[in-house]
């Protein structure tokens, strides 16, 4: 039968919600699809269809994300990637990252996209680069920090979240600013983040909000009671502060809530919290993979961000997804700022665009990478000068999943 690709419309939705749920193995829901309504763009949507039948399907939501040193820009936020069971491996998602990465490329709207996999080795083959990771981290109630540290007299107070939400949402917008990798949300884009119908709580209790006069935290409770008394579960869905005594001030609230045993929360590889603990061994932590980046025109992507140091190195990169990106550039860095034009001058450094996808919010060297043969150095010098050129000034993180 023959496949044809094509956006979808607006009557679609559920359709599209449909396929998407039996991909993921999930029920369908009515609630659901009201909530994607609000965040369904579908002329950026792409779906494949056999004899009129949707088979499969890819979206992007209009996003900014904040790049080092240079705060929020415009990022395609690829979602919603489903192929219906029973049609995989027939080349229905080479076909949606095509139509996706290449309309992004006529359209020159964003000049990078990025993504949450629900499998690691499914993107990297479009050109996507692991860019951030983040940690799970459990932490005992209690647990003390160094007698050195400030917290403030601040009153910290729990509020309903009719009165919280619009004084978290001024926050979060004073604060993703200066946070590499977090996202822009609208108001349904929130509301899909902090939905709390019963069965997006599983099992635990529903949202609680924490004030304070420079952050904010949202947790949920997971009921614990042993014979020796309570040991309930703090789930934090998200802690946020403009100062770093607020931020410790508001863990200090969470870890001294009475009733609870443990805190667990997953945040930035570099959250400061270790280090605020008298006994950093308290802290249990694994890690894993987040948001994956992949460069769509490395001329206008990486004039984006800023660099931490000036550089001038010609690079040789390979792209068989994307050609238009395949060939040599010159990358020259001044204060910061950086232009890029193509040249036929002899490279410094060979990379895969995968590469510059990993290194763009900072987090990955690429030093690291050449040791991963991913980078290859062909001017002494040229690779660590450019590696710490593309450092940030933290580690990149996107609280969200989206």
């Amino acid at each position: 039968m023959a496949l044809t690709l094509r956006t979808l419309r607006h009557d679609e939705l559920a359709t599209y919600q449909h396929v998407f749920n039996q991909a993921f193995l999930s029920d369908d829901r009515e609630d659901l699809m009201e909530r994607w309504r609000d965040l369904f763009e579908p002329d950026r949507h792409h779906g494949v269809f056999e004899d009129g039948e949707l088979l499969a399907g890819a979206g992007v939501q209009t996003r900014e994300i904040t790049v080092p040193h240079n705060g929020p820009r415009p990022v395609a936020a690829v979602t919603g990637v489903c192929v219906r069971p029973g049609h995989r491996r027939r080349g229905l998602l080479t076909r949606l990252m095509t139509a996706q990465l290449h309309g992004l490329h006529e359209e020159g709207r964003e000049a990078i996209a990025a993504l949450w996999a629900s499998e690691a080795g499914i993107y990297g083959r479009f050109g996507y680069g692991q860019a951030a990771d983040f940690i799970r981290m459990s932490l005992p109630a209690g647990s003390a920090f160094r007698p050195e540290v400030a917290t403030g007299d601040v009153r910290i107070r729990e509020a309903p979240a009719a009165e919280a939400m619009p004084l978290i949402k001024a926050l979060h917008e004073r604060i993703r600013p200066t946070r590499t990798g977090w996202l822009s949300r609208t108001d349904a884009m929130w509301a899909a983040y902090l939905a709390d119908e019963e069965h997006d709580r599983g099992g635990l209790t529903a949202y609680r909000y924490v004030l304070h006069p420079h952050g904010y935290a949202v947790y949920r409770v997971k009921g614990d009671w042993q014979e020796r008394g309570p040991r309930n579960e703090l789930h934090v869905r998200e802690i946020a502060a403009e100062t770093d005594e607020a931020y410790a001030a508001l863990y200090r609230y969470l870890l001294d809530l009475d009733m609870v045993g443990e805190l667990k929360f997953f945040t930035a590889s570099d959250d400061p919290v270790l280090h605020l603990l008298a006994d950093q061994r308290l802290a249990l932590r694994s890690r894993t993979d987040s948001l994956w980046v992949r460069v769509v025109d490395v001329d206008r992507a990486l004039p984006l961000r800023r660099y931490l140091s000036d550089v001038d190195v010609v690079l040789d990169v390979r792209d068989a997804f994307c050609p238009w990106n395949a060939g040599r550039w010159r990358l020259t860095v001044k204060d910061g700022d950086a232009s890029v034009r193509r040249v036929d001058d002899e490279p410094d450094v060979e990379l895969d665009v995968q590469a510059l996808g990993a290194a763009f919010l900072g987090g990955t060297r690429l030093a690291t990478l050449a040791r991963a043969q991913r980078v290859r150095e062909l001017t002494p010098g040229a690779l660590n000068a450019l590696s710490h050129a593309f450092l940030g000034d933290r580690e990149p993180h996107c609280p969200e999943v989206f």
